[in-house]
């Protein structure tokens, strides 16, 4: 299903996983085995999620590989479809 508007992924990690329970950027980076300034690139909408980041959040936060993967998908789908989707673009039918 297509969302309206979906917010990055970082803004989720940060507000369902990290806020709730009180784990700061750095320790956060530290248990996900990445610099501090990769995890705050994601957390601040600056970068995505990979799949090995991916990977590694769902081993941290026991949630699957593909759920972060599908929400960035669906971010950058409705970013770039603000730009694309204005483009005149003609619709191709059989001959």
């Amino acid at each position: 299903m297509k969302m309206h508007n979906p917010p990055h992924p970082g803004e989720i990690l940060k507000e369902l996983c990290l806020e709730p329970l009180g784990v700061s950027v750095t320790r956060a980076a530290e248990a996900l085995g990445v610099s501090r300034k990769t995890l705050s690139s994601i957390l601040n909408g600056r970068a995505g999620i990979s799949p090995e980041m991916a990977i590694r959040l769902s081993k941290a936060f026991g949630t699957s590989p593909e759920s972060w993967l599908n929400q960035q998908m669906q971010y950058d789908l409705w970013v770039t479809e603000q730009s694309v989707g204005k483009l005149k673009v003609e619709k191709l039918s059989a001959a």
